[in-house]
This record gives C-alpha cells, structure tokens and sequence, in this order.
C-alpha cells in the first residue's frame, strides 16, 4: 500500500470516529424533544421544571465549549475527546435514575459540559487531519451531516423506546454509546495539538463559563415572570461578568478569545449566524413537539416520526450540501432562507393541525437546516488561523447553543404569555423575520 493510500485510509478513518462525536451529542441532545411532558410528569416538574429539562445541556454547553476548544488545542484533542466522552457515559446513567428535577438538570449540566468537549475536540481532530483545499470541504460536510442524522436519530429512538419501556431508557443506551465511543477514539485517534500552545487563561474561563451560565439561566427562570428578583439578579450578574471578560481579555497577551477575529468577515458571519440558527431553528424546532403533545395529544413516537422528516431531510442535505455550487457564506444564506420559508407552514400549529402543511415546511426547513449545518462548520474552521480551529470551533458552537437556550425560552415563555394559539404564531414569526434578516446580512457581508 502506498504511503498517500495509507493516509487516505488513516485520515477516513480519522473522520468516521471524529464524525462520531456530533453524532452521538446531538442524539442526546434531542432526546427529550418528544418526551418532554411524560419526563416533566415523572420528576414532579412545576412551572419552570420542563424548560429546565430541555435546556440544562445547553447550559452546559454554552457555558464550556470555548473553554473546551482552548484545552484540546493546548492539551490534547484525543485527550479531550475521549474523557468527554467518558463523563458523558457517567452523566447519562444520573440522568437515567434520576428521581427529582434537580438530578436530572445536573446530570444534563455535566452531559452539556462533557458534549463541549466532545465537539470542540473533535472540529479541532478533523480540522488538523484536513487541513487545506477540497477535501477539508467534503470533510466538514460530512462533519456537519452528522448533526443532522443526530438531531435525526434522538427524537426517534426517545420516542420508540418511552412507548415500550419509558423515558428512562434511552439514557441507558447514551450511556453505552458513550463509552463505546471513548474506547474506539483512544485506539484509532492519533493525538494532536497546537504547535504554539498558550497559557491556561484562568480568569478568562471563569469570568466567560459563569457569565454564560448567568444569561442562561435567567432566560431559563423569566418564563415564571421577568420580574422576579432571580431572574433580575441573573441577568445583572451576567452582565458584570461579561463585561469583566471583555475587559480582561482585551489586556491580555493570550486571551481565551482573540479579540482580532471579530475583524474576520468570516468569523463574524459563523459566530452570529450560529447564534441565530439556535435560537431561530433549534430553540423553535426543540419546543414545538412538546406543543403538538399537550395541545393534539400526539405520541413521543408520533412526534418523533414527524420531526424526522426535518431532521432527516436536515442530513441528507448536509451530505449533498457540497454539489451545490456556492461559496459557503451563500450556502448559509440559502439554508436560512429556506429555514424562513418553511417557517410559514408552521405558523398555524397552534391552532390546527394540518399535517399537509405542517409535512412540508418541516421538509423546506429541513433542507434548510442540512445547508446551514454543512456550511457553518466550514466557515467556522476557515474563519480562523490553523493552529486555533478548536477555538473557531468551540466560539460558533457557543454561539449555537446559547442561541438554543434563549429560543427555547423564548418560545416557551412566549406561548405562555400570549396563549398556544397566537403564542406559537407569533414565535413562529419572530423567528421567520430573525432567520430571514441573518440571510440578507450573510450576503451583504460575504460581498
């Protein structure tokens, strides 16, 4: 065999493992999507108990993925993959036997900070094993299509297994999965990191994780009322501390964060589209099943089979995604504004369920969501210097994910306020006119 074959053959395999990664994380992700009421119903939720249960990953997530990116550049990102991977195993078995909200949010907490690691550390693998040309393209295509089979694969499988043997069991199979995963990395993976390693940036990461942490949170507390003296004291708190960061990392030789990528073109439509594509489609598309069970009184199983046609449309595109003959940045405008297209199908959910037009704005957004997906994750990688593409990475899934928790309570504390019928048209909206602006400012700053 030849010395390029046996490259070929090591970088494929490189892939499949690291493609893994997303796969297994947005499968966990999604699981509560279609048994968000019978979980909430098992735990003894109250008012604020389910968005609690949707968006604890998220949290963890957002509050850690940039951190993650900085480790695994500088640590090791096999490292960091596979004890990710590790906690994730851990975490999923809490989550499993878990007997009150409180278990359950913290075993989330930590499935949400071990998920960051895990998809920081393995952008950062497949950016180092492709580093250049046509085939990091393809790569991160086939990358970014497994977010879409994951996203895919949780609904469906919570929703099979809560019809024969309840919610709890999913999180056993996590659980397996995980580990499974953990053991192949550390003997197929083969270890890298930058070669210009930095110092660990202690106040950075602190000041940043809590400061997340804080405007997640009270996002998560306002659907009980924004007035409350929690909700208010989060949001203060994340300001201050969000403000300190932005300070100390303006003073420092090494920040956790490079201020100079915020002049990146690139970067800026990467970090802020992701921000959008959370709240706009994930926090939508996360709490609209949970809609559809308590209005239409539809099955996990039920709700999981219709959500698949966007998630399954959503990786098919991902994996085609690179026949379309546009830049990345006009790839990402198209998927939103197919996004906002397929929006409108939904705009009438909460007052009627018209599986016709519910089908198809599922099936547009759904090829939407599959071009986002495949672009973003290029222009995340390209966006910044080879040596930091765990710290591109680990920015546009912070950006995603704290998008996602804002949605979700958004969307959550809308319906709420205004009722299911005109709750859901008006979220559905806002978010139409959010993905449709995020298209236009994509192009204009591509051009």
């Amino acid at each position: 065999m030849s010395s390029m074959t046996e490259l070929t053959v090591r970088r494929r395999g490189t892939l499949a493992v690291a493609s893994s990664a997303p796969l297994l994380v947005l499968t966990n992700y999604t699981v509560p999507m279609v048994t968000l009421p019978e979980t909430a119903r098992s735990l003894g939720a109250g008012p604020t108990g389910p968005v609690w249960i949707l968006g604890a990953i998220a949290l963890g997530l957002s509050a850690l993925l940039l951190v993650s990116g900085g480790l695994a550049d500088d640590y090791g990102r096999r490292r960091v993959l596979v004890v990710g991977t590790g906690v994730l195993a851990v975490a999923s078995v809490v989550a499993a036997v878990s007997t009150t909200v409180p278990m359950f949010v913290l075993a989330r907490l930590f499935q949400g900070g071990a998920s960051a690691a895990m998809l920081a550390a393995s952008l950062g693998i497949v950016g180092h094993a492709y580093p250049t040309g046509r085939e990091r393209l393809r790569a991160t295509g086939r990358y970014g299509a497994m977010i879409g089979l994951g996203t895919a694969l949780g609904p469906l499988a919570s929703g099979l297994l809560a019809t024969v043997s309840g919610w709890r069991t999913v999180y056993w199979l996590m659980a397996v999965c995980a580990l499974a995963l953990a053991a192949v990395s550390a003997m197929v993976l083969e270890e890298s990191r930058s070669e210009t390693p930095r110092r660990f940036d202690v106040p950075g990461v602190v000041l940043l994780s809590l400061g997340v942490a804080a405007l997640v949170a009270g996002v998560t507390e306002g659907r009980a009322g924004w007035a409350r003296p929690v909700v208010l004291g989060a949001f203060a708190v994340a300001v201050v501390l969000l403000v300190a960061f932005v300070a100390v990392e303006r003073r420092r030789s090494e920040p956790l964060l490079d201020p100079e990528l915020f002049g990146r073109p690139a970067f800026l439509v990467a970090t802020g589209g992701a921000l959008v594509v959370g709240a706009a489609v994930v926090g939508l598309l996360s709490y609209l099943p949970s809609v559809l069970q308590t209005t239409y009184g539809l099955t996990p199983l039920d709700t999981g089979l219709l959500f698949g046609v966007w998630s399954g449309l959503s990786f098919a595109a991902s994996l085609l995604a690179r026949h379309v003959r546009l830049g990345a940045a006009a790839r990402f405008a198209l998927g939103l504004g197919l996004s906002a297209a397929g929006f409108g199908g939904l705009l009438n959910v909460g007052d009627s369920l018209t599986l016709p037009l519910i089908l198809a704005g599922l099936a547009v957004s759904g090829v939407g969501s599959g071009l986002i997906n495949s672009s973003i994750t290029h222009l995340a990688i390209e966006s910044v210097p080879a040596h930091r593409v765990s710290m591109g990475s680990g920015a546009n899934n912070t950006a995603r994910y704290v998008g996602s928790s804002l949605g979700a309570a958004g969307v959550a504390a809308v319906v709420g306020g205004f009722g299911v019928g005109q709750g859901t048209a008006v979220a559905v909206a806002a978010c139409i006119v959010l993905t449709g602006v995020t298209a236009i400012t994509a192009l204009a700053v591509r051009s």
